[in-house]
């Protein structure tokens, strides 16, 4: 009887062992592997010892294209990093990754943080929320004392500060054009929400009832035309890291940033670094920020795992992972509904301008991107024009306009 019990036993351990195996987890974030690695899996094995896990990023650059492939051959993970939007709902639409409705752990996630990750019409979730990132701008302290300037508030505020820095000797902004996405990520789409009201004006366009030629997006342009001025000399050959070694080095005032960038100046020896939210156009008027939905995970349709990735998936949306995550990321912000403490204070500020902001993604990540020309080639390409001052906001908004109204129905009425 004891040979056949321990005979029993070997056969359910040799079971349990082929049903767990290993749960694989798909990522652009390959910056956050040792995270991974040395702090949220073994917090996760902690509550659940039998389930392996490895953390399989990879080259963002590279990770839509490869994971398509994978998928589509039946060798990709189980836990899919989802990016926001048209992105991961095509790989729903292909029939890649599982509904999440109902699922343990979503409960925690307001409608509005799942908007990312939903079908047009909200009906299916195909992917949890994870995080998100805050646009505005980041400031030199030592300079800002030095001169007597505060943090702007208003367009004039921001234009005036410009100009005692110009006139001071002291490079204004740390920002070139060279690649092209900055001057749409980290300055049209972020200044750009106070000019068409957020959420507001990004809905007119799908829906037809606004276009690229309106006044507010116009308007937004021209504030960028006039910052084009205050950049410093070569802005045109300068890169993303150019401008972080720039700012970084005290050699410019004022960095237009997203969130992400907080952890590397926080690690700069004697940067004091404070931040300002998008200027309003004039004092009493409501402010909008671009608080970017920008991290989901998915569970891939075709895992032999379920079970355990489910389970990964539940923990996920706990309270736990929340506070590990908005800890360790600094400038990645929860999207669950979990009240967090943000210890960074630079990232405390910029988390604390939702609760006298009104939040609005990027405007073109839903939907008007679906089309050629690409709305999002089309935006990096006409906003570097703008701030280098070869084309004029008129004629930019113009050439967005008539790409639009190429293939968008809605905006050819």
């Amino acid at each position: 009887m004891t040979a056949l019990r321990h005979a029993l036993l070997f056969a359910l351990c040799l079971t349990a062992s082929a049903r767990a195996g290993t749960l694989v987890i798909e990522s652009w974030r390959v910056d956050d592997k040792a995270l991974w690695e040395k702090v949220l899996i073994p917090a996760f094995q902690r509550q659940h010892p039998g389930i392996d896990v490895k953390f399989a990023p990879t080259a963002p650059t590279e990770y839509d294209a490869a994971l398509a492939g994978r998928l589509a051959g039946g060798t990709a993970g189980d836990i899919i990093a989802c990016r926001p939007f048209d992105a991961s709902l095509a790989l729903y639409r292909k029939g890649y990754l599982d509904k999440l409705d109902g699922k343990a752990g979503m409960q925690n996630f307001e409608p509005s943080a799942m908007v990312a990750w939903q079908t047009d019409d909200g009906r299916d979730t195909f992917c949890m929320p994870v995080a998100s990132v805050i646009h505005g701008f980041l400031y030199n302290k030592k300079i800002f004392n030095k001169l007597d300037l505060q943090p702007p508030r208003t367009v004039d505020d921001f234009f005036a500060v410009l100009e005692v820095l110009k006139k001071a000797g002291v490079t204004p902004l740390a920002l070139g054009t060279a690649e092209q996405w900055e001057a749409t990520q980290m300055v049209y789409t972020n200044i750009g929400a106070n000019f068409w009201r957020g959420e507001e004006g990004r809905k007119a366009l799908i829906a037809g009832r606004a276009k690229l030629t309106d006044q507010p997006f116009v308007d937004a342009l021209q504030f960028e035309a006039r910052m084009g001025s205050y950049l410093g000399k070569g802005a045109a050959a300068q890169s993303y890291a150019d401008s972080q070694a720039q700012f970084a080095a005290g050699r410019a005032a004022i960095y237009p940033a997203g969130s992400w960038d907080i952890a590397r100046f926080s690690r700069t020896p004697g940067l004091e670094v404070g931040a300002f939210a998008p200027p309003v156009r004039r004092n009493g008027d409501p402010c909008f920020i671009s608080d970017h939905m920008d991290l989901g995970i998915g569970i891939n349709r075709k895992s032999k795992d379920k079970d355990d990735a489910y389970q990964f998936l539940a923990w996920v949306g706990s309270q736990e992972f929340a506070d590990i995550y908005t800890d360790r990321v600094t400038g990645f912000f929860t999207l669950s509904n979990h009240l967090i403490a943000v210890r960074d204070p630079l990232a405390k500020q910029m988390a604390g301008w939702r609760n006298s902001c009104a939040s609005t993604i990027r405007f073109n990540a839903q939907v008007l991107n679906r089309g050629e020309p690409s709305m999002e080639s089309e935006l990096w390409q006409v906003n570097a024009q703008v701030l280098n001052g070869t084309l004029a906001p008129a004629a930019a908004a113009a050439r967005l306009q008539n790409g639009f109204a190429r293939w968008y129905k809605p905006q050819q009425k």
